[in-house]
């Protein structure tokens, strides 16, 4: 209640600022409407709400302009004229009975789907609505009213118009008054600013499903491509939504006739259930619907609407095996060891189903791994977790145990490879994910152990046709060598390993780099890195040369030489001491 009062006052005051810019009055109603909407209500399709907020909305309105309807015990109508027309609020005020009587057809569409009698109510209140808002209209051509204010009034009456035409289907007065609206909202969407465009543009969106729906219903067979198209976009959505499931089934109807038989798996299989030709036209479309779906939010409701279509097939298939059952027997005309065109194609919608839930399963895992690694990158982000993707691999993993048990392929042994190399691939992905719930809880060895798994899985897969898992195995390498260093570095708990790689020697960490040991050593004060010092190694010396020949060497005799100095006496011994005898 604050918050409506809040709003409402600031709703008053911008239109008074613009009063006093423009000089005259103005509305911004689609504005206002949208947002009144989304913070009512209508963002979970709860239209009460909107119609309960809308009534205290007005009530407000009516008390603050002394604009009462009498007192608590008489009755006195007031309608809102173009004389008393001092205050954008009174335009305002017919604004919001218009949104009541909207949102409360709105309210009965939702309950027409169980009470039928409903729809009587829902065209008097959209009929109510419509009336409301032409009196805007007509409030709006006083000249006290702004031009913008003037065509806003136009187009809202126009798409009121169009829904009361819509629901009655009178088709082309329907088409006219959507396209009048349209023409108004893309002529304002450039003419104002891009924050107003936007509104305006989202309005032409809403309106462009309805506009085709109407040119299909008049003659024009090519609007059913352009539903089709706005199916995969998420268009048309609310009151459209069924009308267009209707249509697509209606016009698959019409193409069912001429089918009579499928092939799947070298077999021709006569189609004689209508339900079952009708979804098996349909499938190539349904197909490249979701190869072409713009976002995970439409792609997963596409995914969904295959599934439910497929799960009714496959029921009314059911049906029609138990009733031949009961004529065999009742013919006693039974055929042992043969699988029945009925039974085979059963199998083959069985087929169908597992493998859309497996491609759906798998297209969600790719999301959430995504959403993983972005949870990984930012620590104080919070998001999935291995275990969501372990749970969609479990179930994929069984979707894949239900094929290679399909009736009537047994022997195929093409198909049974083709599922078991499939198997393969998933289980290796299930035990990346299982290892990494275990690393998230510091559990080295066993998520080491399902590393070497993975490995081994993705080693006996050698198809091209299936899943690439050469991105798994270098992702699997990284998070082993980041394993290895996070168990090292993990000081508060040492894990149990086997013997082989407990170290008990005393060789420093540079001995054995090629080899994984938990050492307890490393993680402490004095880790055994390197030997410090070093010991000593023998080294060749510098060699010492020896003169051995000396020996042996006869050297010249040297007598007469010694003759001479003692013939010299004492005159040669002093010229020898001075050098004059040299």
């Amino acid at each position: 209640m604050a918050a409506d009062k809040q709003n409402e006052a600031k709703l008053s005051l911008m239109d008074e600022n613009k009063e006093n810019i423009q000089g005259g009055l103005g509305l911004e109603i689609l504005q206002i409407i949208k947002e009144s909407q989304q913070q009512h209500g209508l963002r979970h399709g709860d239209y009460q709400r909107y119609r309960g907020y809308c009534s205290r909305r007005l009530r407000r309105l009516r008390k603050t302009l002394g604009f009462k309807m009498g007192n608590r015990h008489k009755f006195v109508g007031k309608k809102v004229t173009v004389e008393i027309l001092s205050d954008s609020r009174y335009l305002l005020l017919v604004l919001m009975e218009a949104e009541r009587a909207w949102s409360y057809a709105m309210q009965l569409k939702q309950e027409a789907n169980t009470e039928p009698r409903k729809k009587f109510h829902l065209l008097a209140r959209l009929r109510k609505a419509a009336k409301h808002s032409e009196k805007l209209e007509k409030l709006c051509e006083s000249p006290r009213v702004d031009a913008k204010t003037k065509l806003e009034a136009q187009a809202y009456t126009a798409y009121l118009t169009g829904m009361v035409h819509f629901e009655l289907q009178e088709w082309k007065l329907a088409m006219e008054a959507f396209n009048k609206c349209k023409t108004i909202y893309e002529k304002l969407a450039s003419a104002f600013t891009e924050e107003l465009a936007v509104l305006y543009r989202q309005r032409v969106d809403e309106i462009s499903p309805n506009i085709r729906y109407c040119a299909y219903n008049i003659g024009d067979q090519n609007a059913i491509n352009d539903l089709m198209q706005m199916r995969l976009t998420g268009g048309g959505g609310g009151m459209m939504a069924e009308k267009l499931e209707a249509l697509i089934t209606q016009a698959r109807t019409k193409q069912a006739a001429t089918m009579s038989e499928v092939e799947w798996r070298g077999r021709t299989v006569p189609v004689k259930s209508d339900k079952a030709r009708i979804f098996l036209l349909g499938l190539a479309d349904n197909e490249a619907a979701i190869a072409q779906a713009v976002n995970e939010e439409t792609k997963e409701h596409l995914y969904e609407t295959l599934l439910a279509e497929c799960r009714d097939t496959i029921q009314a298939v059911r049906e029609d095996i138990k009733s031949e059952a009961k004529q065999r027997e009742r013919s006693s005309d039974n055929e042992s060891g043969k699988v029945s065109n009925l039974q085979f194609l059963h199998s083959y919608l069985t087929y169908i189903k597992l493998c859309t839930l497996v491609k759906r399963n798998e297209s969600m895992a790719h999301t959430l791994q995504a959403k993983l690694k972005e949870t990984g990158a930012d620590e104080n982000k919070r998001g999935p977790r291995p275990q969501d993707l372990i749970r969609l691999y479990d179930i994929i993993l069984q979707s894949l145990a239900e094929l290679s048990t399909l009736q009537g392929l047994e022997d195929d042994h093409t198909f049974q490879k083709e599922v078991s190399l499939k198997t393969l691939v998933y289980k290796a992905y299930r035990c990346f994910f299982i290892a990494q719930s275990y690393v998230l809880v510091k559990k080295w060895s066993e998520a080491l152990v399902l590393y070497e798994r993975v490995l081994k899985y993705a080693k006996e897969v050698q198809s091209k046709d299936l899943p690439d898992v050469q991105e798994l195995i270098a992702e699997v390498n990284a998070e082993k060598y980041s394993l290895q260093a996070a168990a090292i570095l993990d000081t508060d708990e040492t894990p149990e390993v086997s013997p082989q790689q407990q170290v008990n020697d005393n060789k420093p960490l540079c001995e054995h780099l090629d080899n994984f040991h938990l050492d307890k050593t490393l993680v402490g004060k004095h880790p055994s890195l390197v030997q410090f010092p070093p010991e000593f190694q023998t080294i060749p010396c510098k060699p010492l040369f020896f003169d051995l020949a000396l020996n042996h060497v006869a050297f010249p005799p040297l007598d007469d030489k010694v003759e001479q100095k003692g013939k010299g006496g004492l005159t040669g011994y002093i010229k020898g001491i001075f050098g004059f005898g040299s």
